[in-house]
């Protein structure tokens, strides 16, 4: 069994230590918002944080995560309060399709952390997710409207 921190929750699972962190994510504990996309961490839509950092999580192995904090898009809203990402992700009509969008939100999340009021330039350099609909002006304008709303 190995213990594994999910939005702030305790899960043991038992799966083996080469076991990809998406695949525990949505087939063991059931949290499908983080997303498979390419499966070789060049797509982004499997964007979690992992200790705050934004990691592809279809090419983390379960075994190397030990203490780490892993947060998925499910807890970025609090006590029914969207997270200014997710709520600037409406306000500005962002997705198109809507699959890599988590991942893109995680991403932004991490950024905002890092960076409170990020210029384009380290929008650009930050936002490494595809969005095969093309959506990245909206993306880039969703992420000034958090920074501007936190």
């Amino acid at each position: 069994m190995i213990a594994l921190s999910v939005n702030g929750e305790t899960y043991n699972v038992d799966v083996e230590d080469d076991t990809p962190l998406l695949w525990v994510l949505r087939d063991t504990i059931g949290l499908t918002g983080t997303k498979y996309g390419c499966g070789i961490a060049q797509c982004g839509a499997c964007t979690v944080l992992i200790n705050g950092a934004p990691m592809r999580s279809c090419q983390v192995a379960i075994g190397t995560l030990g203490k780490k904090a892993v947060i998925t898009i499910e807890s970025l809203a609090q006590n029914g309060t969207l997270h200014p990402v997710q709520q600037a992700w409406i306000d500005l009509d962002v997705p198109q399709c809507g699959y890599c969008q988590s991942g893109m939100m995680m991403a932004a999340v991490a950024l905002l952390r890092r960076k409170p009021k990020p210029t384009d330039a380290d929008i650009d350099a930050a936002i490494t997710n595809i969005c095969r609909c093309g959506t990245y002006q909206r993306v880039r304008a969703a992420i000034h409207a958090a920074a501007s709303a936190a």
